[in-house]
């Protein structure tokens, strides 16, 4: 597989490249080197006792993390939107934090839109120690250049709500308000979640409870949305091992009111690790991992030059699920510095609802 698409939300890769801070093996997994070697950073174990707000803030002692939004989005007339937000920091070096342009922190941001017929999308760099990224733990604030994910007055810790969520690009903008009323769910085993047999896994929780509403701008003509919105918060020093060469990544808004987190990790051996938790609506997160789950492509679409499975069957036994996938915009590709594809799904069979696929290494 070509290095260069390694890059996602989870692997943002262009950074080092494009400010001339890394080499040859910076780029060969990407922008935070996800399979290499993570001497002198922090690992992550088993057992870690969460703590907020302080752990909505960065972890610096770690190589790699992202703050992360998808909203599934309505207007008036019915019509299905889809927004992101992405703020990644990465950091160069370890050891401690050095002031202004010294800093070993780089941060990156991606934005998009998407409807049924356009998806738009722009992308952010920034260095650390310089103000103009970074993440404030309290009273939350994370922000690169203009765009910024900031907590409303009254904002509970326990909940990472209400936020302020904005963005914008040259040819479309949004302004989001997202509320929830349920804490926090930890991903993985109680947060510790294990990304392969030998190691590798990262610190992960969600807010897969957001209710959002705002406007949208797409060219010259905002409409008025509400939905379903969906934030991950993930660390790691070295989330995947060396052959580890892309992942499906699902996150789903039951109508019955449940939720899943679930992803597939493509080895190159063609073994592929399915991993993910069943979240019951009381917030309750139990990981699944049983070998009679599957996620097996339906259709595969011709996107920017490449084959893409874009519709996606998921089979999950022990919660009598087995639904198919359907794209909102089959033409979701994130041509970014190092691009993947990501946008709105909806879905039908057992469950019916609707949620967001990420798919790198394409």
């Amino acid at each position: 597989m070509n290095a260069s698409i390694r890059i996602s939300r989870r692997a943002f890769a262009g950074g080092l490249a494009l400010l001339g801070l890394g080499g040859a093996a910076a780029r060969a997994q990407g922008f935070a080197g996800l399979g290499e070697n993570a001497e002198g950073f922090a690992s992550v174990v088993p057992g870690r006792t969460f703590a907020f707000p302080a752990d909505h803030g960065p972890h610096p002692e770690f190589r790699i993390e992202w703050w992360y939004v998808t909203a599934n989005l309505r207007d008036a007339t019915g019509a299905a939107y889809g927004a992101q937000w992405t703020l990644f920091r990465q950091a160069t070096r370890p050891g401690a934090q050095q002031p202004g342009w010294a800093n070993q922190q780089i941060w990156m941001g991606h934005a998009a839109v998407t409807s049924a017929d356009t998806h738009r999308y722009t992308e952010a760099f920034a260095r650390g120690g310089v103000g103009q990224a970074g993440v404030e733990a309290k009273p939350f604030h994370a922000w690169i250049d203009a765009w910024e994910m900031r907590g409303r007055e009254g904002m509970r810790d326990a909940t990472l709500a209400p936020l302020d969520l904005t963005a914008s690009g040259a040819d479309f903008s949004y302004a989001l308000q997202l509320d929830a009323d349920r804490p926090l769910v930890l991903q993985g085993d109680a947060g510790y979640s294990r990304k392969s047999e030998r190691g590798q896994a990262s610190y992960y929780y969600s807010q897969p409870y957001f209710k959002a509403s705002g406007r949208i701008s797409i060219g010259d003509k905002p409409v008025e949305v509400s939905g379903l919105a969906w934030m991950d918060r993930e660390w790691s020093s070295q989330p995947l091992a060396a052959d580890q060469t892309g992942w499906d990544w699902f996150s789903l808004h039951l109508n019955s009111g449940e939720k899943l987190m679930l992803y597939r990790l493509r080895q190159q051996d063609g073994r592929n690790d399915l991993m993910g938790n069943w979240i019951a609506p009381n917030g309750r997160s139990v990981e699944i991992a049983s070998a009679a789950n599957s996620i097996t492509p339906t259709v595969v679409t011709d996107v920017a030059g490449r084959k893409v499975p874009t519709g996606w069957r998921v089979v999950i036994p022990a919660h009598d699920l087995a639904i198919e996938t359907t794209p909102l915009n089959a033409q979701s590709w994130m041509g970014t510095s190092f691009p993947y594809w990501e946008g709105p799904i909806s879905f039908a069979g057992s469950h019916a609802g609707l949620g967001y696929l990420e798919m790198t290494g394409y």
